[in-house]
């Protein structure tokens, strides 16, 4: 039990960052990929994430639409699920 509680430490730390970006749109790609996609993270999953979040929002959008090329650190599986946004579903 132990180890869940860092684990559960990280994730709420990374939901709050994934969500509190500083713009809407980043919020919706970077908060949304985090709910959909945070549960079946394994350690790696999650600290691929805590890179991520790190850098900036116009680059993550840009990887995650296709405008720029996707750095070899962020590149596999995790962007792949990423660039698919099907992960997205903005409230009206």
């Amino acid at each position: 039990m132990e180890d869940a509680q860092p684990r559960q430490h990280r994730l709420r730390r990374l939901k709050f960052r994934a969500w509190h970006r500083g713009t809407r749109e980043a919020d919706y790609m970077i908060g949304c990929f985090f709910d959909r996609h945070h549960a079946a993270w394994d350690d790696a999953a999650i600290a691929w994430f805590e890179r991520l979040v790190d850098e900036e929002d116009v680059e993550i959008m840009a990887w995650a639409l296709g405008t720029l090329p996707v750095p070899a650190a962020y590149a596999g599986p995790l962007m792949d699920a990423m660039v698919r946004l099907d992960y997205v579903d903005i409230p009206r």
